[in-house]
């Protein structure tokens, strides 16, 4: 679900207190519990309750696949239930459903992946003045029916990219 919030939807959740038990200790004294259970115990701290209503309900939508991506019906002995509810309010009832939903938001992941490729590309931080070269790459990216390619030449002909300084060479 963090996974989600940070790379999909760009709205990273906050930092946890600094008080609040780890997840790990939920799990050793409720062994038998499923991870959909275990995180509903954690929630009811209402320190963690606030981010991890949304954060979970996202990680749900992919718990059919385990540690290795392989499809599993049950979680612990119990039953895995992979539905859930996005921050807009839009159900979910499993992976392909999520992916839908999510996809969807084309215009917001191609400014996502465009921030963070743009960053990679530059070597640093976006700063404010980068944000017409984003809008324009976004753009491009839209008019070119979300083409990858499209979002590369975008950078690589941006003006950030092209001004950008390179190392002082080093003897």
């Amino acid at each position: 679900g963090k996974w989600i919030m940070e790379n999909i939807l760009g709205t990273p959740p906050p930092e946890p207190p600094a008080d609040v038990p780890l997840l790990e200790a939920t799990s050793e004294s409720n062994p038998n519990l499923s991870l959909r259970e275990q995180m509903e115990l954690h929630r009811r701290d209402p320190g963690c309750a606030s981010c991890h209503r949304v954060m979970d309900t996202l990680g749900f939508g992919f718990e059919n696949f385990d540690a290795v991506g392989r499809w599993r019906d049950k979680d612990n002995g119990a039953a895995i239930d992979p539905s859930g509810v996005l921050p807009s309010g839009e159900s979910f009832r499993g992976p392909a459903e999520l992916v839908r939903t999510l996809s969807q938001s084309k215009d917001d992941f191609a400014r996502l992946l465009t921030d963070k490729m743009l960053t990679y590309a530059l070597g640093r931080g976006l700063e404010p003045y980068d944000k017409c070269a984003v809008d324009e790459i976004v753009k491009q990216i839209a008019d070119d029916e979300y083409r990858f390619s499209t979002l590369v030449t975008g950078i690589v002909l941006s003006e950030p990219f092209r001004m950008r300084r390179g190392e002082e060479a080093k003897p």
